[in-house]
């Protein structure tokens, strides 16, 4: 796709335009580079319709120059100066006005996945990748480096909360440090859904699990041997059966684990943390779910490759603040919690609610919002098998139609089809199309003791709708 080398020159002289900069993966890369000293223009129609205005200061904030969508990009910089290249993910489609306006401009086009390779290969890389977790683990890398004092670089998918509460966005920061970047650890979210993962050559890879997600699992094997190949240095790999072949030359993590080389022990789970040990160096974890232990092992196995020392790790894993949207709690009202959580392939929702089940004493009502047509249909038996068996008798499962952002597509699918098909296992499971009716119908369900539970992924304004459930119940 593209016809500019980012290596070619500095990032002061390169001006990157990032069509679609809203996004997670686009305002990471949008930040990194304005934090590198480029220009950086950007473009959103979520922006041109009002919306999202928060994320538009922040990265204003940092010198990036916000667009309308219409094209105009080409002349943001000055009459003087052409745009080296504009960003773009597989979400920006041809009809676009910035792409139309892009080629008639003879301006080059690259995925942003070619850019993070850049910045993968000219750092000292840990790139972690997995079907389920990749968030998490990549901030908590990132959080124990930071409170090591190592000085890390970061580009993920997931808001870190100890950036957002600094003031960032949350998913992109870069120290700038005089010794330059091939000296600095840079940690990234390495994405397998749309094949990206193996464009990467880090300095050291990680591969979490392997569950059914956005593709077959025989696809994604496929990237992980080739992530496993471009893999410089130190490879790690969870203990799961399905992985069993990678483990070859690879560091293996796990939990209470004979086959693995760095292994959690004595874990204590409790309804809002856990507690564990390695090597009988004991730690504290203020996210719950044994799926978040699994996470830190990953994520302190990544340390140890970097020089960490465990008893360092300590104190920066006991102060992690997790991740915007994974378990997030986003208040309580009348003795019921609301939480937020990104939730949306079968592996995840079974841990959250296991989780969720954990934490109260009432019931777990739930809401879980399927996105796009494609995915919901390659995941439907998966999905109602999860909900069947995770659901307890008293617990309640909403979902409205299914969230779509648009362009062409097969509708042939609706969410009140699953929720058929999860009743009939004798659930209680509720299909309302529109989605506030939800918020007033959880909120007079709810009573002191439950906890209402929002899952979804893709959808930006889920966080939103969990504090109209809040307002619901306070009135």
């Amino acid at each position: 796709m593209s016809s500019f080398d980012p290596s070619t020159k500095s990032s002061e002289q390169t001006w990157l335009h990032f069509a679609g900069v809203a996004g997670s993966g686009m305002s990471a890369l949008a930040q990194f580079h304005a934090f590198g000293g480029g220009l950086a223009t950007g473009s959103d129609r979520s922006f041109d319709d009002g919306e999202r205005q928060d994320i538009r200061k922040k990265l204003e904030g940092l010198g990036i120059i916000i667009v309308p969508q219409d094209g105009s990009f080409i002349s943001a910089g000055g009459s003087q100066r052409q745009c080296d290249a504009m960003v773009v993910s597989t979400a920006v489609e041809e009809r676009v006005p910035d792409v139309r306006a892009a080629r008639e401009n003879q301006v080059a086009m690259m995925h942003r996945s070619e850019l993070l390779a850049h910045y993968v290969a000219t750092h000292k890389t840990i790139a972690i990748t997995g079907t389920s977790g990749k968030s998490t683990v990549t901030a908590m890398v990132y959080c124990i480096l930071r409170g090591c004092r190592r000085n890390p670089a970061l580009l993920t998918g997931g808001a870190v909360s100890e950036l957002m509460a600094e003031g960032h966005i949350g998913n992109a920061f870069s120290p700038c440090p005089a010794e330059g970047p091939g000296n600095t650890l840079l940690v990234i979210e390495a994405d397998e859904s749309d094949g990206s993962v193996v464009r990467y050559h880090p300095w050291c890879g990680v591969v979490l699990n392997l569950g059914l997600d956005h593709k077959e699992p025989a696809e994604i094997m496929d990237m992980f041997r080739t992530f496993k190949s471009n893999t410089k240095d130190h490879y790690i790999v969870g203990d799961q059966g399905v992985l069993e072949e990678l483990t070859d030359a690879a560091v293996v993590f796990g939990l209470e684990s004979e086959k693995a080389h760095i292994q959690a022990a004595n874990i204590n789970l409790l309804p809002a943390e856990s507690t564990f040990s390695i090597d009988g160096v004991g730690f504290q974890l203020n996210v719950p779910g044994r799926y978040n232990v699994a996470n830190a092992t990953a994520a302190i196995t990544a340390c140890l490759q970097a020089g960490v020392g465990l008893a360092e790790m300590v104190a920066p894993l006991a102060e992690f603040q997790g991740v915007q949207r994974r378990f997030q709690l986003i208040g309580q009202e009348g003795g019921v919690e609301v939480i937020d959580d990104f939730a949306h392939n079968p592996d995840k929702i079974e841990a959250t609610l296991a989780t969720a089940a954990l934490r109260t004493k009432g019931r777990v009502l739930a809401m879980f919002q399927p996105h796009g047509f494609g995915p919901t249909r390659f995941l439907k038996a998966a999905l109602i098998k999860t909900f069947s068996n995770s659901l307890r008798p008293q617990d309640i499962l909403w979902m409205p139609e299914i969230f779509f952002a648009g362009g062409s597509v097969n509708r042939d699918i609706s969410a009140g089809d699953l929720i058929t098909a999860i009743a009939d296992s004798d659930r209680d499971a509720r299909f309302e199309p529109e989605r506030f009716d939800i918020a007033r119908r959880m909120a007079d369900e709810a009573q002191p003791g439950d906890l209402i539970l929002v899952m979804g992924a893709r959808d930006p304004s889920l966080t939103d709708f969990c504090r109209e459930i809040l307002d619901q119940l306070g009135k």
